[in-house]
């Protein structure tokens, strides 16, 4: 079997299973944010159970719309904050504790290689960079994980991607996933496990591993995965203390299909509006002038990418004619940043540096696009009216490329100002 078929038989009770096998599955994880848990939890209700299957398994995170931005959000925050007070649940993170879900489960050691992981927002593919097989669901599906601890699911085929040679200067995971969903289209992995593999893959930092699982979706995926490796046991290791099952890749002859990359000719690419299909290499971009310009997100919000941003920011200044937005994935991020001197170098640069936030992403808060206006972002949607105004365009990139992009007004290579 591949990997995400050892990890859904082992959690099925089943010694094989096949792609289109309808299972049930046992889950490790289930996951819920301040837009898509007052769903859940109202449907939680209609089930008429008296407690949770487990509190300790279910993780509240308000970040999407937080610190609230209006009335509304502040009651659905308010419905999460309840629910959590009253069947115990453990993992409830609040304002000043929480981050971006995708960001903050993994560093506080909730996911471990093997889990199984369903969460209601699309991009809860991100654990599989730990060798977990995790999955977005709706919010009616999350209900039940709540109250019996199972969801049903259709086993889905593997596609493997093998990536050799050496990287590019500049070129991050979030490089190569644009590239991968350019090459095989936003549904070109559609209800299929991506599987990520190669001596590329290998010499990724957890960071560029976890951008790569995240944007999976966006290629239509029910999942990204990686093998674990001696990158993934450290990680785990030093934030987590839960027992856990290391799945090996399985043969390559189980997959549905092998793609091969070349990923020493990669180069840093951006994604155009209105798809993350609709990518570029930076070097056949050409004149694009920006308004705005947000560095963040569960795609890339971690140590790795401010470290990357601020690397190209330092001693320079953001155009004055555009906004940069810098927001840390967590409270524990935010404040290594701030030891290693990162957010002085963004003040000082001109950026304006948020608090742990989706904000942006979704058009929400904290960097709403008016009409006309452009922006360069290292988020992983770039749809119609994503960012804000149905006549906004985001542009899909980076940090490296963001960060560029801030100083000279323009989409641009890292190359061109460092």
């Amino acid at each position: 079997m591949t990997l995400a078929e050892r990890i859904l038989a082992a959690h099925a009770g089943v010694d094989r299973i096949s792609p289109g096998d309808l299972i049930n599955v046992r889950v490790d994880v289930v996951l819920a944010n301040d837009i898509t848990a007052p769903l859940a939890l109202r449907e939680f209700a209609k089930i008429g159970v008296s407690k949770v299957f487990d509190p300790s398994k279910i993780v509240l995170v308000p970040d999407h719309f937080t610190p609230n931005k209006d009335i509304k959000s502040a009651q659905q925050s308010l419905e999460i904050r309840e629910f959590a007070r009253k069947y115990g649940i453990t993992h409830y993170y609040e304002v000043g504790r929480m981050g971006i879900e995708h960001v903050l489960l993994p560093e506080q050691g909730l996911v471990v290689p093997g889990n199984v992981v369903v969460g209601a927002d699309s991009h809860t593919c991100t654990y599989g960079a730990l060798g977990a097989f995790s999955t977005g669901m709706g919010s009616t599906d999350i209900a039940v994980a709540m109250a019996t601890g199972e969801i049903w699911m259709k086993v889905p085929p593997t596609l493997r991607f093998v990536y050799s040679g050496e990287l590019q200067p500049w070129v991050s995971g979030k490089d190569l996933i644009l590239y991968t969903i350019g090459q095989i289209g936003v549904d070109g992995a559609l209800y299929a496990a991506m599987e990520f593999t190669g001596e590329a893959i290998d010499r990724l930092s957890m960071d560029d591993r976890f951008t790569m699982a995240n944007m999976a979706i966006e290629a239509g995926a029910k999942a990204g995965l990686f093998g674990v490796d001696d990158n993934t046991i450290e990680y785990v290791r030093q934030r987590s203390q839960r027992e856990y099952t290391v799945y090996p890749l399985g043969d390559p002859a189980e997959c549905a299909q092998v793609i091969e990359y070349d990923a020493s000719r990669i180069e840093p690419q951006v994604a155009f509006p209105h798809l993350p299909s609709n990518t570029k290499p930076i070097s056949q971009v050409g004149m694009v002038r920006i308004d705005q310009v947000v560095i963040g997100s569960c795609t890339n919000g971690r140590m790795r990418d401010l470290r990357v941003a601020a690397s190209i920011l330092e001693g320079r200044k953001v155009n004055s004619e555009v906004r940069c937005i810098v927001i840390p994935g967590t409270q524990d991020i935010y404040l290594q940043a701030l030891r290693e001197g990162l957010l002085e170098i963004f003040v000082t640069a001109g950026a304006a540096v948020s608090t742990p936030t989706c904000g942006p992403c979704l058009g929400g808060h904290m960097g709403v696009l008016a009409a006309g206006e452009r922006a360069v972002s290292t988020t992983n949607r770039n749809f119609v009216g994503r960012m804000g105004s149905t006549e906004s365009e985001v542009y899909l990139a980076s940090p490296a490329v963001a960060a560029a992009s801030a100083i000279l007004g323009h989409i641009a290579s890292p190359s061109e100002v460092v």
